[in-house]
């Protein structure tokens, strides 16, 4: 696992486009590497707002999007098209708009889908999917090229929460019941299986963020501070605004 490093933007605007522009770059570097790319999308405003800009980039077309695989790394578990569905705000936001290949669409089970209102089925179901796309000599995970994560007023990523039952949970997907979050019950990836991602990017704007964003660079533990157990295979990057990285050192910072 790589050490982390840090972009700071002068406002949310600006880190949104920076995003998009990281992501186009990013995906088509993986499609010249492999023929293909894969990505995690993360919910919320700051992940709306890199969706829209990525959609507004006249780049965007560069990529093929017929061969980018589309996975979540977490999802409330709510009937599908509810509007507070992560794919349903990355659906309206950009993937509407660019020409994907239905199969290579992995939203996380909705709460009304094949799996039941069942969080642990919908969790097991979304496990299976995983492992059905898996690389040749792994036994449950496909490539990911690059992971978008938020990070919550608390230090939460996706949805492992701190100090919550789900992080002793090995498996690659867990369903959370009781988050503190509305709605308090949702699908996640676990942190050993958002770790298998060769990029990770935290990506977080508000000074609301600044206090977990500092505590978890400057080394906080994972089960109190779930962003700071987060790390790419080669590349952790926190893409930042300049309220989220006010109590981030200026040396650990590179500012655009």
């Amino acid at each position: 696992m790589t050490e982390a490093s840090v972009a700071v933007h002068a406002d949310p605007d600006l880190l949104a486009q920076a995003v998009a522009a990281r992501l186009v770059v990013k995906l088509l570097d993986a499609q010249a590497e492999r023929g293909q790319a894969s990505v995690v999308l993360t919910g919320g405003r700051i992940a709306a707002a890199v969706h829209r800009a990525v959609g507004q980039l006249p780049a965007r077309d560069a990529v093929d999007w017929s061969r980018v695989d589309v996975w979540w790394g977490d999802e409330r578990f709510l009937p599908a098209g509810d509007p507070e569905r992560n794919e349903t705000q990355a659906r309206a936001a950009l993937l509407d708009a660019v020409p994907l290949d239905p199969a290579r669409v992995h939203p996380m089970p909705a709460s009304d889908g094949p799996a039941g209102d069942d969080p642990e089925a919908a969790a097991a179901a979304y496990a299976r999917e995983l492992a059905a796309a898996a690389r040749p000599g792994t036994a449950a995970l496909p490539h990911f090229d690059v992971l978008m994560l938020g990070v919550g007023e608390d230090g939460h990523v996706a949805s492992v929460f701190p100090e919550h039952p789900v992080h002793h949970d090995s498996r690659p997907v867990s369903a959370v019941r009781g988050s503190p979050k509305p709605p308090p019950v949702r699908t996640t990836l676990t942190l050993p299986t958002i770790n298998t991602a060769e990029e990770v990017w935290l990506v977080a704007a508000g000074a609301d963020k600044a206090r977990a964003v500092g505590m978890a660079l400057a080394g906080a533990g994972p089960v109190q501070l779930p962003a700071a157990g987060v790390r790419g295979v080669s590349r952790t990057l926190w893409l930042l605004d300049r309220a989220a990285a006010a109590n981030v050192p200026p040396r650990s910072r590179s500012l655009r």
